[in-house]
């Protein structure tokens, strides 16, 4: 294992996509909790992994703090969250308020908008209304997916209006959206967004109504072939939170398959895209939502394990989820688009991170007892690639993620650093595995 970053300040990895398409680079933010919680960050930075030298592409302006980074598996685009410029206490950092900004790694510090902003009714199709969140683009690099929060309907059930729920929406490329100056936070965007998940403020117990969505990952490198042999193309799979038949609430796997023709999403469903004042955005017309694991009669029932998301095979076959085994021991499982389910790994020790799989769909990358492993993708094998660390230093539990060529995994470790005062400090810093 070797340490890229050395600079006296944390460094953070999304959890998955922060390697350049070349394998050459990584991509990272700067916040200062070394889990990401605070939203302090105002740095997008890279690290060449053979040299370790590091660019600075993105510093935040006007007060806004940035973060969460993930690159293009095609071109030189990364894509980031950015706080408000010029915040206040009516209008500071919040799920409901950020946006997706790009940076062309051929042009630092020049951003471009992603999502936009319209606050004002009658809203812009191709507008949110809110703040969006982990952007990660799909293998062909035309659609960037998100988790979403709406700025304007509320947390509480209210008479007459529906509840702000966490959402999963995708953001079109190249189809720029202009929007109105009737509100100082309102904002043009390059890409038009909407949301793909249909949600229930109160969703029959038993059913496969959810109230959240989140956690998504696009499935396979060219999508999946479905039962009737036809290819999906287009597809996400996401954490839903439904309501058991007694009422307990659990993450279960979802998936929802999107329209052939990525402009396709611009065309409305039953339910104006944009939203009204009182409901929220609601899916495009061709967008189909499914459900594919139940796991409420398991002795322990639902998503397990540390906060993770979903992850597909390069073929689109399997996609890998975190549950408890009968001793309530978490193991990677993995479900299939048609809904097999079947246990992967056997490990005597808890999947303890978010992980990857590798490029050619053989391993995936995670961290088990302080150690970064690979479990065999055909037969759940646990081998350790470092020795394990049960300290403070381990490897982190946020991001363990395979390079495009598969040479490398890059992690994070909070370990002491020289300060610019001599001392020492724990802080966040990038390493990477270099496999055989």
């Amino acid at each position: 294992m070797r340490q890229l970053t050395h600079a006296p300040h944390g460094h953070l990895l999304t959890n998955a996509a922060v390697w350049s398409p070349d394998s050459r680079w990584i991509v990272y933010d700067v916040r200062s909790d070394p889990a990401g919680s605070l939203f302090d960050g105002t740095l997008i930075g890279r690290v060449d992994v053979e040299s370790g030298r590091v660019e600075r592409l993105f510093t935040a302006p006007a007060g806004a703090g940035c973060g969460v980074v993930t690159a293009s598996p095609v071109d030189d685009r990364v894509v980031f969250i950015l706080g408000p410029e010029r915040p206040t206490t009516e209008w500071s950092y919040g799920p409901a308020r950020r946006q997706g900004a790009i940076v062309h790694t051929a042009t630092p510090g020049e951003w471009e908008p992603l999502d936009a902003r319209d606050l004002v009714a009658p809203f812009t199709a191709g507008a949110l209304r809110g703040g969006s969140h982990v952007h990660v683009f799909s293998p062909d690099g035309r659609l960037v997916s998100f988790t979403y929060e709406d700025a304007l309907l509320p947390d509480a059930a209210r008479p007459g209006t529906e509840r702000n729920l966490r959402a999963v929406g995708v953001s079109v490329c190249g189809l720029p959206v202009t929007v109105p100056a009737t509100h100082p936070r309102n904002h043009s965007g390059t890409a038009a967004s909407v949301l793909v998940t249909a949600l229930d403020d109160e969703p029959t117990p038993g059913s496969d109504r959810i109230v959240r969505a989140c956690e998504e990952a696009w499935v396979g490198e060219r999508g999946y072939r479905r039962a009737d042999g036809g290819w999906q193309r287009h597809a996400l799979a996401f954490q839903g939170h439904v309501r058991t038949a007694t009422g307990a609430t659990i993450a279960e796997a979802f998936i929802v398959d999107l329209p052939a023709d990525p402009n396709g999403l611009l065309v409305p469903g039953n339910r104006p895209l944009a939203g009204t004042p009182t409901t929220r955005p609601a899916p495009p017309r061709g967008v189909v939502q499914r459900r594919l694991s139940f796991t409420a009669d398991r002795r322990h029932p639902g998503i397990q394990g540390p906060r993770h998301w979903l992850r597909s095979s390069p073929d689109g076959e399997r996609i890998a989820l975190l549950l408890g085994d009968e001793g309530g021991t978490v193991q990677l499982w993995t479900v299939s688009p048609a809904g097999t389910l079947r246990q992967l790994s056997r490990a005597d020790a808890p999947i303890a991170s978010a992980f990857t799989w590798s490029p050619a769909g053989d391993a995936l990358a995670c961290v088990v007892d302080g150690s970064v492993c690979l479990v065999d993708a055909a037969d759940g094998r646990v081998r350790r690639l470092t020795p394990a660390v049960r300290d403070a230093t381990a490897p982190r539990p946020e991001a363990c993620v395979f390079s495009p060529d598969g040479r490398r995994i890059a992690c994070v470790r909070t370990v002491p650093t020289r300060q610019v005062d001599g001392t020492l400090r724990p802080v966040n810093q990038i390493f990477v595995v270099d496999l055989p």
